[in-house]
């Protein structure tokens, strides 16, 4: 009798089979892309409401980088909080974890999609701010370089809040312990990423101490905790 070899799947192949059923099934529902956008156009609402009747008062332009930053973090905050609803709802994570597979696949796949999410999201909330709040007033050239503290900051949240969402998804009241964990890890990357989108709104002649400066942090930030997450990622999601 021929015996069946089987071959073990590269890293690589695991993660990419892992990221794409995280993808299609996103796609194919829409929970998280849905739920996430219409929450980030309620909290916009909210800041016109909020804001309009000191509109005449208020320096728009120096609160920008703060007011779409907090836009950003609780949006994702509800997404992150969904991300492995699938996996607890249909006992799904259970079987991942009977497969003989490296953990830490587990994590980087569900930041990729995660940040992939929230990066989708990004792009339709962040030119509606720009339109209800920006658009009458003068920008500095320097504004389309807000894409760069977007970018580093949504990889440092995504990767944080997938280790969090997987610590408290068999708690009770998960959603507030996220959030309770989440910010407070998060804000050396939120500070950074704030002072460094609020000078690229601006501008400035102090640009290497307000914005190359605090990247640099926040990038070195992300990498401290990306690594730390990966390598104790094995750990939290067996225990």
């Amino acid at each position: 009798m021929a015996r069946v070899s089987v071959t073990k799947p590269s890293t690589f192949q695991q993660y990419k089979t892992l990221l794409g059923k995280d993808l299609r099934q996103e796609f194919r529902t829409r929970e998280m892309l849905t739920s996430m956008g219409i929450y980030a156009f309620l909290v916009i609402i909210v800041y016109g409401a909020a804001l309009a009747l000191t509109a005449r008062n208020l320096d728009i332009m120096r609160m920008g980088g703060g007011l779409l930053w907090v836009l950003i973090v609780f949006t994702s905050l509800l997404g992150l909080a969904r991300s492995f609803a699938h996996e607890k709802e249909q006992g799904c994570m259970e079987g991942i974890l009977m497969v003989p597979l490296d953990r830490s696949v587990v994590f980087l796949a569900k930041t990729t999609a995660n940040f992939l999410f929230m990066l989708v999201v990004e792009v339709i909330a962040v030119p509606l701010f720009y339109f209800f709040f920006m658009s009458a007033e003068q920008v500095a050239p320097s504004f389309v370089w807000i894409v760069v503290p977007l970018l580093v900051g949504t990889l440092g949240m995504a990767g944080i809040g997938t280790m969090l969402s997987t610590i408290t998804m068999n708690t009770r009241a998960k959603d507030v312990m996220l959030a309770v964990l989440f910010i407070p890890f998060i804000y050396p990357l939120l500070y950074a990423c704030v002072t460094a989108t609020t000078t690229a709104i601006m501008g400035t002649e102090f640009w290497i101490d307000f914005f190359v400066m605090p990247l640099v942090l926040a990038c070195g930030y992300d990498v401290v905790m990306l690594l730390v997450c990966w390598v104790l990622y094995d750990f939290v999601v067996s225990a």
